[in-house]
């Protein structure tokens, strides 16, 4: 009877064994320069990441200066502090944090003891997960940006309560070769309805709206982007003309960009990318870059 139960017992182990998911083996961050992290904890290299040469970013001249300056701090191993890039749709954020992290690993590649800089994108839904991610980072060695595009929350939405705790608190803090990027179309990355219900319902307002707004203070670099001048937009197209060789009358061009921007209803970044898209197409031409 007892040989049955070890025999049994063995199968039943076995069993469990192969039902077991393999251990996960540690990340390869020589493999690239960019990944895309996902909650279960894979990291997915990127070959070829979707970005725009730094050059090519026109209008956003002291947000450039300013988001290089401390990106460029941070791989050389210095102080250097998480940031926040909010504002005006289109104007280049996300495309702007590429692009600076791609010119920092070209500029720094020769430099004496200088280790490649990785981007890390973590997607809004998985925002929970950051703690997790910085933990996975704390002893490689290399420099870490980690990117997250379009971060805001909605009204019912408390995972930002963890994005606090990894970006400024707990016992460990965030790692020394980790930063973190955002962009977001909202300052304080919450909904002003969501803030206004908090004051109107709490005992103390001004503790409910404190808790809520002290989100963004976790990023010690705020960048505004602004809506472009007709100036600034035209100066992007002739820019973007000028990079892929885009022949044609500068006074036409000009006047079908303008016409162009008017029937979106906007200028931006991303309607002088949309415009030099449909350019290059009727020139049989093609264009690498994506838009910002």
């Amino acid at each position: 009877m007892t040989d049955d139960k070890t025999a049994l017992l063995a199968r039943i182990a076995d069993a469990l064994e192969r039902l077991a998911p393999p251990a996960r083996s540690a990340p390869d961050f020589a493999a690239a320069d960019a990944f895309v992290f996902h909650a279960d904890g894979r990291l997915a290299p990127v070959r070829k990441v979707n970005r725009v040469d730094l050059a090519l970013l026109r209008g956003v001249d002291r947000m450039r200066d300013l988001l290089a300056e401390n990106t460029e701090r941070f791989a050389r191993g210095y102080a250097a502090n998480n940031a926040l890039l909010w504002g005006a749709r289109g104007m280049g954020k996300s495309s702007l944090v590429k692009a600076v992290h791609a010119d920092i690993n070209q500029r720094l590649e020769k430099t004496r003891g200088f280790r490649r800089l990785k981007l890390i994108e973590i997607h809004r839904e998985d925002i929970e997960a950051l703690p997790q991610l910085m933990n996975m980072l704390r002893e490689a060695p290399f420099n870490f940006l980690i990117f997250c595009d379009d971060l805001s929350f909605d009204s019912d939405d408390t995972s930002y309560k963890s994005l606090k705790a990894a970006l400024d608190g707990g016992v460990e803090g965030r790692p020394a070769n980790v930063l973190f990027y955002a962009t977001s179309n909202r300052r304080h990355l919450l909904p002003r309805d969501m803030m206004e219900n908090e004051r109107s319902t709490a005992i103390n307002p001004g503790e409910a709206v404190e808790e809520k707004v002290s989100l963004s203070d976790r990023f010690g670099l705020w960048l505004g982007f602004h809506k472009c001048s007709q100036d600034e937009y035209l100066e992007m197209v002739r820019g973007y003309c000028k990079h892929y060789g885009l022949k044609g009358s500068a006074a036409t061009i000009e006047a079908d960009a303008l016409e162009w921007a008017t029937t979106r209803g906007s200028r931006s970044g991303r309607t002088a990318w949309q415009f030099i898209q449909d350019l290059a197409g009727r020139q049989g031409k093609r264009t690498d870059e994506r838009a910002p």
